[in-house]
This record gives structure tokens, sequence and C-alpha cells, in this order.
């Protein structure tokens, strides 16, 4: 029975690394649509939907079935916890992904007021911080999350970069305006996405040792907004 139940809690981790691997996908190929304006690609995204929900709902029976039948304790039951905990956030990465699809497809055929600014390489560094969760969650070694806040950080500073640099086309030619605010929308995406693989791997670190651990994320966005603004007001 021990035996049985270890397999089918094996097999649980393997159905949760292929959900990470099909949000990441789903984030990257949607970027990768709207950089390139390939509504085939955007399509491809927005079609994966059903899969990605369809895998929510099999991760959550199989984790409940485990539990009803086996009763695990201590470090069987928080991989249980931790899958049906990564389910969700690996749910809400795939939808942000099918979200920047659809953005693709309203600037289809429109003239880009610039290349996408910075969207790219912050998609490639979130897609880095999701590689680097699943990597933890496999393996249970946690050194491929140790930089992981620095990463979050890179992600948030890109994000109002973005916000800013828009702002400046749409103030120079409302023609922007639209273009821009998809723009901002798409970083503000991929800055939760960022967020999303901070909490996953709060989630792993339980998992494998017991102890809780938080990353601060909005205590240390708000708090490094707060210093900015008095350096920009005292200058130099």
């Amino acid at each position: 029975m021990t035996q049985k139940f270890h397999d089918e809690l094996n097999e649980l981790k393997i159905d949760i690394t292929k959900m990470g691997q099909m949000a990441k996908e789903m984030l990257r190929k949607a970027v990768d649509s709207l950089k390139n304006d390939d509504i085939e690609l955007a399509c491809w995204v927005q079609s994966q939907k059903g899969t990605i929900a369809q895998m929510d709902r099999n991760i959550e029976a199989k984790s409940l079935r485990l539990i009803a039948l086996y009763q695990p304790m201590a470090k069987d039951m928080r991989t249980i916890a931790c899958c049906l905990k990564l389910n969700t956030y690996l749910t809400r990465i795939g939808r942000y992904g099918k979200d920047i699809a659809k953005v693709t497809e309203e600037l289809h055929e429109v003239p880009r007021m610039k290349k996408l600014v910075s969207i790219p390489h912050m998609a490639e560094i979130v897609c880095n911080m999701i590689d680097n969760v699943l990597t933890a969650f496999t393996t249970e070694n946690l050194t491929s999350i140790q930089d992981l806040e620095e990463k979050e950080s890179t992600v948030d500073e890109l994000r109002y970069s973005i916000f800013r640099e828009c702002l400046t086309y749409m103030l120079e030619d409302n023609k922007n305006i639209t273009q821009g605010a998809h723009y901002m929308m798409v970083s503000r995406y991929l800055e939760r996405c960022g967020d999303h693989a901070c909490k996953i791997a709060e989630k792993i670190h339980y998992m494998v040792t017991g102890e809780h651990i938080e990353m601060d994320i909005t205590e240390k966005k708000i708090a490094s907004r707060t210093c900015q603004g008095r350096r920009t007001k005292q200058g130099p």
C-alpha cells in the first residue's frame, strides 16, 4: 500500500511539472505572437485554455483522492498540499498567456510605435523564474530558487520602465494610446506571473523543509517605490 501511494504521488508531481511547462509555453508563445504579430500562434495559445483547465481539474481530483484513500502525514501531506497550491498558480499563469494572446489579435496589423519596448526581455526573465521553480519542485533542491527575489525585483523595475516609456509615447501622439495601454497591461500580466513564481517557491520551500518563508514581494515593492519617490523629490 505504501509503495502504491508513493507511485501515485510521484505521478501527481509529474502532472504538476507538465502543467507548469504548459503554462510557461503558453506565456512564452503569447509574447512571441505579440512580438511577431503572429495570429496563428496567438490562436494556438488561446486554444490551450481548455487543456490547462482540464489539467487543473485532474490534479485537484487526484490530490483529493490521495488524501481520502491514504491519509498521508508530514512530508507526504505537505507535498500534496503544495501540488494543490501550484495547480492554482500555474492555471493563472496560463490564463495570463491567453490574455496576452488576445492582445495580439487586437493589435493585428497595427503599426507598432516601438518593437514591444522591453516586454520580450521581461518575458524571458519570468519564464526563467518558472523554470527555476519547476526544477526545485522536481528535484527538491532549493538552490535554483535562491535568487528568485532578485529576478522578481528586475521584473518589477522593467514593468515601471515600460509604463514610463509607453506613457511618453502616448503623450507625444494620441494614436499611441490604445497600443500603449495594451503594452502596459501586458507588462502587468508578466509581473503577476513573476509574483506567482515567487509564491510557488514559498510553497516548495515549505514542502521540502516544513518551514514557512515569506518573500515579502508586495512590501519590498512598496518600500522601493517610496524610496525612489523620496530620492526624486530630494534630488541627488
